[in-house]
């Protein structure tokens, strides 16, 4: 008997608490839009609507202008280089 997955239905954390901002400062919810790789993760995946994703972007590239997040993992100094 094959078991059929259904996906959660995704919705927009920023639409269902209103009192959640977003804002550059605040790098604690940030860091759960963007991969250890330092991208940006897609509105498919995250559930994000279409207005608060482009706010998101902003703040996310507002955020690592004022170097409260890292670019790329390379900057992290949670990612240790490899050295032969």
């Amino acid at each position: 008997m094959a078991f059929k997955f259904t996906p959660r239905k995704k919705f927009c954390r920023f639409c269902a608490d209103k009192e959640l901002s977003l804002d550059y400062k605040r790098a604690d919810i940030l860091n759960d839009f963007i991969t250890e790789r330092g991208k940006i993760i897609a509105r498919r995946i995250t559930g994000t609507c279409a207005k608060h994703q482009r706010k998101l972007t902003t703040e996310i590239k507002k955020s690592r202008q004022m170097a409260l997040l890292y670019y790329t993992a390379v900057h992290s100094t949670e990612v240790k280089k490899k050295t032969i």
